[in-house]
C-alpha cells in the first residue's frame, strides 16, 4: 500500500486531533486537512461536564496549543463543514463549496445530544453549551435534570455547587442502572440524595411547555432551568449517504477501523468496531479515552501498518467526593463482586462472567489502577473471594 500524499480528517474533536497528531509523529509528511464545524480549535469534552460547569476552570484541555496546527503544516478549518463524501471517485464537497481529492479519509463526526420531541432546555456537549449552562445555574435557581446517566449525574453534582435546588428525573429504578446495575445504581443515588439531589425515577416526561415539564406520573415541575441529559446520537448523516456500512448504532469497522469504503476510516463514537478480542462483535464506544486511543491507534491504518484496534474502553468520573475510574465492559447483569466499604464510598466493584473478569471500577481507591486494567485486559479467570481478599498484583 503505497503511502498517501492526501489525508483528510471529518471532525475535530479529540479523535480528529489525536489522529493528525499522531499522523506528524509516525513521520508522515503528507498533506493534512482537518474539518470542523465548531469555531474552536479542537479540545477535550470532560471538563465541559465537570471542572468548566463547576467555574473552577475557563476553559477546556485543548488538545495542541494554538500554534501546533500551523507549526506542523496541518490545514485546519474551523466552521467549515463537510457536506457530501464521494468515497468512489474520492473527493469531498465542503460547506463553502470546494471539492476537494483525498488518498485516504478519517471520518471522526462524534455525536450530537438526543432530544427528546417537544424538549426546550439547555443540552451539555460543546464548550458554548458548557458555558450557557453555567451561566444558568443560579443560586437558588430551581433546576430539572432529564437523565439520569453520567452527564445528568455531574451537572446535578455541578449545579448543587452552585446552590441550585435539583430534581434528577428518569424512567428506570435507579441512575445509571443500564450501565452499573441496581446496587450500584442505588449507590450514586445514595450520594446525590446526601447532597440534596430530589429524584423522580421510574417515570418519564409526558410534555415540555415553556412554563414546566409535566411527568408520566402526573407531576408537574416547575424548573427555572431545564436540562436536556438524555444521551447522545451519532453523526451518521454523511456516512449514511455516501453509502457506508452501517451497524451496532454506528459505522462499521474492522479492527483496523477500515470502513466498508475502500481508503474511508472511522474513530471515536460513530465508530462501531469488529472483532474486538475482549468484547465481543462490534463494541462502540462514546468516552473519551475512546476518542484519543482511537484516533492515536488510526493513523497507523491510514498509513498502511496492519495493528488491530484492542484496547478496553476506560472512562472517569468526580461526582462531589467521589471520584472513580472504570475499565472493560460489563452489562447490568453481570455477577457483582465489591471489595471495600460501598457505605465509606471506597472500594472496587468488580462485574464477572462466567467466571471471567469483565470490568472493574475503582471509587475512591487509587491504589490499584495498573493491576485492574492488567486483570480486565487479560479478563482473568478469578473468583468472587480472590477479588475481596488476595493481592490484585498477584492475582495479574
Amino acid at each position: 500500500m503505497a503511502e498517501p500524499q492526501r489525508i483528510v480528517i471529518v471532525g475535530t474533536g479529540l479523535a480528529g486531533a489525536s489522529a493528525a497528531s499522531a499522523l506528524r509523529d509516525r513521520g508522515y509528511d503528507g498533506k493534512i486537512t482537518m474539518f470542523g464545524t465548531e469555531r474552536h480549535r479542537p479540545y477535550e469534552l470532560p471538563a465541559l461536564s465537570k471542572d468548566v460547569l463547576l467555574g473552577k476552570a475557563a476553559e477546556p484541555a485543548w488538545v495542541h496549543e494554538p500554534g501546533f496546527y500551523s507549526d506542523n503544516e496541518i490545514e485546519l478549518l474551523l466552521g467549515v463543514s463537510v457536506l457530501d463524501l464521494r468515497p468512489g471517485d474520492h473527493t469531498i464537497v465542503d460547506s463553502d463549496g470546494a471539492v476537494r481529492s483525498y488518498d485516504r479519509l478519517l471520518l471522526a463526526t462524534g455525536s450530537r445530544p438526543r432530544v427528546l420531541p417537544g424538549a426546550q432546555g439547555h443540552v451539555l456537549r460543546t464548550l458554548d453549551d458548557s458555558l450557557a449552562l453555567r451561566s444558568a445555574l443560579c443560586e437558588g435557581r430551581h433546576v430539572v435534570i432529564v437523565g439520569a446517566g453520567w452527564i445528568g449525574c455531574e451537572v446535578a453534582s455541578a449545579a448543587r455547587s452552585h446552590g441550585c435546588r435539583v430534581t434528577v428525573v428518569d424512567p428506570l429504578a435507579e441512575p445509571l442502572v443500564r450501565v452499573l446495575g441496581a446496587e450500584m445504581g442505588a449507590m450514586f443515588r445514595g450520594l446525590h440524595e446526601e447532597h440534596g439531589v430530589e429524584f423522580e425515577l421510574g417515570t418519564g416526561v409526558a410534555s415540555f411547555s415553556p412554563s414546566g415539564v409535566r411527568l408520566d406520573n402526573g407531576t408537574e415541575l416547575l424548573p427555572d432551568v431545564t436540562v436536556l441529559a438524555v444521551g447522545a446520537t451519532p453523526r451518521l448523516e454523511l456516512a449514511e449517504a455516501a453509502g457506508l456500512e452501517l451497524a451496532s448504532g454506528g459505522v462499521a469497522v474492522d479492527a483496523l477501523l477500515r470502513t466498508s469504503a475502500p481508503d474511508v476510516f472511522a474513530a471515536g463514537d460513530i465508530a462501531a468496531a469488529q472483532d474486538h478480542p475482549r468484547h465481543g462483535d462490534r463494541i462502540r464506544v462514546e468516552h473519551w479515552a475512546n476518542a484519543k486511543d482511537q484516533g492515536t491507534h488510526v493513523a497507523g491504518s491510514l498509513l498502511g501498518m496492519d495493528e488491530p484496534y484492542v484496547k478496553s474502553p476506560y472512562f472517569f468520573t468526580d461526582q462531589y467526593d467521589l471520584g472513580m475510574e472504570y475499565r472493560g465492559l460489563a452489562g447490568p447483569d453481570d455477577e457483582l463482586v465489591v471489595r471495600g466499604d460501598v457505605a465509606a464510598r471506597e472500594f472496587i466493584a468488580f462485574w464477572l462472567r462466567g467466571g471471567r473478569l469483565r470490568a472493574a471500577m475503582n471509587v475512591n481507591v487509587w491504589d490499584h489502577g495498573t493491576a485492574l486494567k492488567a486483570l480486565v485486559d487479560a479478563q482473568a479467570t478469578v473468583t468472587p473471594e480472590q477479588l475481596k481478599e488476595s493481592d490484585l498484583g498477584a492475582l495479574v
